[in-house]
């Protein structure tokens, strides 16, 4: 069973958050406040307080998000800023990821790599993840070093600080990651294009780690202009987990994150996607061994779940049709596709956008035809699995069976504390209640197979429609017969997005 989350994903795609590395070591150095640094004359804002959870708003306009849970000794610490791809501009694809990097590279006070290598001698683990809406920043450590690793974060947030030379190193990491994980996986460079196809004018069109030629060009200034602009208090929130009391970890955050001077956030220009006026279809040819097969469709996006519109309660219906179709073992696609002599997928899934900043929905059909079988087939059977819904609908029984499955998971969930603090993370990146995921356990506790079966009719025409298909190429073959050398001009490459039909 899928686990229930905020934010949409597609099994065939590639990692939507990318980890951020860090460098060597170097010498040891202090990041402690002086002593001249105080908390600010203005006391902070509760904005909830209670044996659960508490939320605070500090005088320069970040968030502190405190839940405790004392079920182990340690703790985990996540600085959240609502700053990620689609806040970039054209040109500078993978700035936001670049920056996640660039963090890792010191500060006033600290050298490149140090500031892992201070988090692992206190007995922890850090990293960071970049998505479309955010970056994150997280370590976990014994709850006992919270202060520690709050004062290194807090350091770098406000501080960041590294030379040309160290970028120009990083930039050669980056691009060596976006081959290793896109350039070099054919399923990944397919949902890649498959994205750039599908949105003509929305920031969502363009990759997390940018595209290679943005990567080469963009600057050292560039990266800081973003810092600079997108890293300031109001744009953060502190998301803190673990043996913790929520009044001790205000102070904490009133020390350290308290002086960072507040900055007026800039004004967020997101392009709305016009609308599709009739199937869009791209091919990659790729050296892969099996052929793979996207389809996304448009659907509305979860906007409000305090007040949902029809449109919300669509997007809902449209999560729940998701799970009846592949969101458990033996589910509605894997029955009528993958078993059985007449098969004629190996893998068949779908996925439902929920909600993004960008105001997008996007569910998308996927899957790799059995051998002997052709991506047309695949194609014809996934809208066949979504067209006996529109005809015939699903049961009680069937829906009932996702939504306990989601109750599970989403209790299971509470196990991590990694797990906790990513959810009350995200939930604050959308502008949504912090307690959001229960919420959305309770809306799709309302959804009706009728619900389900009228999406199902609506949704899945061609005008909203676009499919990419990645084909198997074999490696050429070199030439016999003949002693002349091999020439040494490069093929003319196909252009971006491989060809479109």
């Amino acid at each position: 069973m899928k686990r229930l989350t905020l934010l949409w994903s597609s099994s065939l795609c590639c990692a939507a958050l990318l980890a951020g590395c860090a460098s060597q070591p170097a010498a040891d150095t202090s990041v402690a406040p002086s002593p001249a640094a105080h908390a600010p004359a203005s006391a902070p804002e509760v904005l909830r307080e209670d044996e659960r959870l508490a939320h605070y708003r500090l005088p320069n306009g970040l968030e502190v998000i405190v839940k405790p849970d004392r079920r182990a000794p340690t703790a985990i610490h996540m600085l959240w800023v609502r700053a990620g791809a689609i806040d970039e501009v054209d040109g500078t694809s993978g700035i936001a990821h670049m920056l996640e990097h660039m963090m890792f590279k010191g500060t006033e006070k600290l050298a490149p790599g140090e500031f892992s290598r201070r988090v692992a001698e206190l007995g922890g683990q850090d990293n960071a993840f970049t998505s479309r809406d955010y970056t994150g920043y997280y370590q976990q450590v014994p709850a006992s070093r919270l202060e520690d690793v709050m004062a290194l974060e807090a350091d770098r947030f406000q501080h960041n600080r590294w030379p040309d030379e160290e970028f120009l190193r990083e930039v050669e990491v980056v691009k060596e990651e976006r081959r290793m994980r896109t350039d070099d996986q054919p399923r990944a460079k397919l949902y890649e294009q498959l994205m750039a196809v599908t949105y003509l004018a929305s920031q969502e069109r363009r990759p997390i780690i940018g595209w290679m030629d943005d990567i080469e060009h963009f600057t050292a200034d560039d990266v800081r202009a973003f810092y600079h602009r997108w890293y300031v208090p109001a744009n953060a929130a502190v998301v803190v987990v673990g043996n913790v009391e929520p009044r001790a970890v205000l102070a904490l955050a009133e020390r350290y994150y308290g002086p960072a001077a507040a900055a007026p956030l800039p004004t967020r220009k997101p392009t709305a996607e016009p609308p599709q006026q009739g199937p869009r279809r791209l091919v990659l040819r790729d050296r892969a061994e099996q052929p793979v097969l996207l389809m996304a469709f448009k659907v509305p996006p979860l906007a409000n779940i305090e007040q949902p519109s029809e449109a919300d309660r669509e997007a809902l219906a449209l999560t729940a049709l998701s799970a009846v179709l592949s969101g458990y073992d033996g589910a509605r696609l894997d029955r009528a596709l993958t078993r059985g002599a007449g098969r004629i997928a190996d893998s068949a899934d779908s996925s439902a956008g929920l909600s993004g900043r960008s105001g997008n929905g996007l569910f998308v059909l996927s899957g790799i035809p059995a051998a002997g079988r052709s991506n047309q087939e695949l194609e014809a059977g996934l809208r066949q699995a979504v067209a006996e819904i529109a005809a015939h609908g699903i049961s009680a029984q069937e829906l009932q069976r996702v939504v306990t499955q989601w109750s599970a998971i989403t209790v299971y969930g509470q196990d991590s504390m990694y797990a906790q603090a990513s959810e009350l993370g995200s939930n604050w990146v959308q502008g949504w209640p912090l307690d959001a995921t229960d919420r959305l356990l309770a809306l799709l506790r309302e959804v009706t197979p009728g619900q389900v079966q009228a999406v199902a009719q609506k949704y899945f025409g061609d005008d909203a429609l676009t499919v990419a298909e990645l084909l198997p190429q074999a490696a050429p073959v070199a030439a016999t017969g003949t002693n002349r050398p091999a020439p040494t001009a490069r093929p003319v490459q196909p252009a971006a997005g491989g060809s479109q039909q």
